[in-house]
């Protein structure tokens, strides 16, 4: 009895003693988590936690449905105006010249504005350049939808890249930011892959079917209530961050140099799929974007506040992930873009009957994205990109198989479904590399670097397989007598060639992925110095992970 009298007074003096301490510094405060037992006691079953502990992980996971809720739109928006095009130009008026800007002045604001977009969040905070890029997004697909001519529709849709560019990199560094590295950040890269995979099919579908049951304007202000509900959700569920470097000089002749060459670089592989890469416009373009492109690396090295830390490239990971997001890019938009010529001009598909054949490759990317995230999280990005690649490398064979009288389950499915498995197995762990050994000051850069690479990549692959198919179709009329240009056996045969060299471009992409990813699991990159502050990524000091650390150390000491 005098021991469990002392037993409780022990424990009475300590409960007082914490609530004395909890008064003077309430800032110490810890959730209630489960404790490990002395040794010689038993171990109770129960383990308490505290209630902010689930409510913090659940406003995280909110915060991830918000972001990649805006992602998908600008995925969405891609492809999903391809379908469009014909009514488009029958409604405004337009000359077959003047349509490819619909497109093109998208990409090209999108495009080029991408890595100082990503800058800038790290600068001004990411929350507020996520909510300003998501407001003009969707204030332009309004405008798109409200589009009066062609000069109207392709100034609103420059806008609407521009809008797109701010917010995608942003939207991808609150990510970052917000889960840590490992396994939890793995899953939410690879929800996001699972859409950034699933998006260019979806669009095609849902562009499809918004055409032929209302107009083509839909395909714009579908965006408009998404938007909006997002906005409204983002102050709620999305925490602010920015990086607190040691100086806030801003790279203005960096920022000019790579936001105008790449630019040019879209412009110009554009242009030449219209007017040819030999005419002295389209050398002009390229060249210029080269020298600009080649300035900007040169400012970069020598400024001290630069754009992009040229340092973040010595990871070989990351560099590596970029690099192969070229190539498998290059591959998969043009693949998206022949299917869909071949399908409507060979088979005569209709835009709904063409979305729907999507299906299949769209199902098999979602429903693998879990499984793409686990084997990434297990066996790291080499053991799974270059798999991703290989079986991107095996449907594009089947596709150049196809013949001029197709039918979909014979000859279309098989390819959709293993380029759906390609899919996922590319984007998440390419998404998981982009991102790995990252400085939570620089999530905003090596964010809009990766969605960098993805545009450029799809927009020189989509000028080079719209090149080559031109190409081949055209000796195959001069070859064939009585052939035209728009023939099925014609199309099919340069459709087939262009097929032919994607799959040698993922297949190199495979390689390179194999060779310079590191084997093992990249480490982080060192710390700044004691003069360069950074602010720590939010998730790290959330409820959650205070109590890991908590049970840590008691376990340690026990």
């Amino acid at each position: 009895m005098t021991s469990r009298r002392r037993m409780r007074s022990l424990a009475t003096e300590g409960t007082l003693d914490a609530a004395q301490e909890t008064r003077k510094h309430p800032a110490r405060r810890e959730p209630a988590v489960a404790r490990t037992p002395r040794r010689g006691t038993k171990m109770s079953a129960e383990v308490v936690t505290h209630p902010a502990v689930g409510a913090e992980d659940r406003r995280r996971w909110l915060a991830l449905a918000v972001i990649v809720t805006a992602q998908f739109m600008v995925v969405l928006d891609i492809s999903i105006v391809n379908v469009a095009l014909p009514s488009i130009k029958t409604d405004l008026n337009f000359s077959q010249e003047s349509l490819q800007w619909v497109i093109t002045a998208y990409s090209i604001f999108f495009g080029g504005f991408l890595l100082l977009g990503g800058r800038l969040a790290d600068l001004f905070g990411r929350r507020r350049l996520f909510m300003a890029g998501l407001s003009l997004f969707t204030v332009s697909s309004l405008l798109d939808g409200l589009a009066w001519s062609e000069g109207s529709l392709i100034a609103f849709r420059g806008l609407q890249g521009l809008g797109a560019a701010m917010m995608s990199p942003a939207a991808l560094s609150i990510l970052t930011t917000t889960f840590a590295e490992g396994r939890e950040r793995n899953r939410a890269l690879g929800i996001w892959g699972a859409v950034a995979g699933s998006g260019g099919a979806v669009g095609v579908l849902l562009g499809g079917v918004l055409t032929s049951a209302f107009s083509w304007p839909w395909i714009f202000y579908v965006n408009v209530p998404v938007g909006v509900a997002v906005l409204v959700l983002s102050p709620l569920l999305l925490q602010e961050s920015r990086a607190d470097l040691p100086n806030r000089y801003f790279d203005f002749a960096g920022a000019a140099t790579i936001t105008s060459g790449l630019m040019l670089l879209v412009y110009g592989m554009t242009r030449a799929t219209q007017h040819g890469w030999g005419t002295p416009e389209t050398l002009g373009l390229l060249s210029a974007s080269g020298v600009l492109i080649a300035s900007f690396f040169l400012i970069e090295s020598r400024t001290k506040a630069p754009l992009l830390p040229l340092r973040i490239l010595r990871l070989r990971t990351l560099a590596g992930s970029n690099l192969s997001a070229l190539i498998a890019t290059a591959a998969v938009f043009s693949q998206f873009f022949l299917l869909t010529l071949y399908m409507q001009q060979v088979l005569h598909y209709s835009a709904l009957k063409t979305g729907v054949a999507y299906i299949g490759l769209t199902v098999t990317t979602i429903a693998l994205s879990a499984v793409a995230q686990g084997l990434v999280t297990k066996f790291g990005v080499r053991r799974i990109l270059p798999v991703g690649l290989g079986l991107s490398t095996v449907a594009l064979v089947l596709f150049a198989q196809l013949p001029v009288a197709g039918h979909y389950f014979w000859d279309l499915f098989p390819g959709f479904i293993i380029s759906g498995l390609g899919l996922a197995f590319v984007f998440i762990p390419m998404s998981i590399g982009a991102l790995t050994g990252v400085r939570p000051a620089d999530a905003g850069i090596a964010s809009g670097l990766i969605n960098t690479s993805q545009q450029i990549g799809g927009a020189v692959g989509v000028a080079a397989a719209t090149t080559i198919a031109t190409t081949f179709t055209n000796r195959y009329v001069h070859s064939h007598a009585g052939s035209t240009a728009f023939s099925g056996p014609a199309l099919t045969h340069g459709f087939q060639i262009a097929f032919y060299a994607l799959a040698a471009t993922a297949a190199v992409g495979a390689v390179i992925a194999a060779v310079l990813i590191e084997p093992q699991r990249a480490q982080a990159e060192p710390e700044p110095e004691a003069d360069e502050r950074q602010v720590p990524a939010t998730s790290q000091h959330t409820p959650v992970c205070r109590s890991r650390r908590v049970l840590a150390g008691e376990l340690q000491a026990n």
